[in-house]
């Protein structure tokens, strides 16, 4: 099977990686012509080419690429690919792109899908293989695909062992924006507030320990990735940005009022997420 991987970086090359020894021939496009020849020489992809020729001669079609591109060229790539080819995206968004599909007559070959994993680094170099393994993947609207083309990118995640969790594009960017971008957007922050803290008091990062460098680590993100998913998720993004707000404004009040006991009933509380995350683990 040829597969063209549009976006060999982080997420696009740990899927060429996975996918490699079944079968599989993976054509490799990137906007940057040195990500697209670092895949080369790395082995994470078996061929490097344009992308009008990539798409003429693939079975599976693969956007690993910020989402306000993989919306633009969502529509081109379903006038240009062949009959029976299937194209797929990994955005971390999905109702912006799935409107797009909509409206295009061959909206069946399209399969909307968000594998969520990932790590702060960016670039072919950062491929992980094995980064997708019992992770969780969404697919949207799956009656709205064909049954072949769903078979295909099935059969993708299987080889990725990855689990599948269906929902609609909307329930999708509301759940991801608490679990997912809101995080990023609290790493940014306590590092722009730390940036800010250390241009008078230079010895601060002589005293941050590993809790710190694990809190801020998302902070290191690519923005060319993440400014645009913040953009396209506005709106489910603002209501839990308001959410966590109120809870940063609440523990605010209470240091200030030195209230002990009821910051201790906050944090109880907030322990409860142990039991969450150690029952996604198992």
């Amino acid at each position: 099977m040829n597969i063209t991987i549009i976006g060999v970086g982080l997420i696009g090359g740990s899927v060429a990686l996975g996918l490699k020894g079944f079968q599989t021939h993976i054509i490799g496009v990137d906007a940057n012509p040195k990500h697209v020849q670092t895949a080369l020489k790395l082995g994470i992809i078996d061929e490097a080419n344009d992308l009008d020729t990539a798409v003429s001669k693939s079975d599976l079609i693969i956007m690993a690429i910020p989402v306000d591109a993989a919306r633009k060229l969502l529509p081109y790539i379903l006038n240009h690919m062949p009959a029976n080819c299937t194209l797929t995206d990994m955005g971390s968004t999905k109702s912006g792109i799935c409107q797009v599909a909509a409206e295009h007559p061959r909206r069946g070959a399209y399969v909307a899908a968000h594998p969520m994993a990932g790590t702060e680094n960016s670039g072919p170099e950062a491929a992980i293989h094995g980064l997708f393994t019992h992770k969780k993947t969404v697919i949207c609207e799956r009656e709205l695909s064909h049954s072949d083309s769903l078979d295909v990118v099935l059969k993708m995640y299987e080889i990725l062992q990855m689990n599948i969790l269906y929902m609609s594009p909307e329930d999708h960017d509301r759940h991801i924006a608490y679990v997912s971008h809101i995080s990023h957007i609290s790493s940014f922050t306590l590092g722009l507030t730390v940036l800010e803290i250390e241009k008078d008091e230079e010895r601060i990062f002589d005293m941050a320990s590993t809790g710190f460098a694990s809190t801020v680590r998302l902070a290191k993100s690519s923005p060319d990735m993440w400014a645009p998913i913040f953009k396209q998720n506005a709106p489910q993004l603002s209501t839990a940005l308001d959410a966590y707000i109120k809870n940063l404004q609440l523990f605010k009040e209470l240091i200030e009022e030195g209230n002990i006991d009821e910051i201790r009933k906050l944090m109880t509380q907030a322990n409860d997420i142990r039991r969450i995350l150690d029952g996604i683990r198992q």
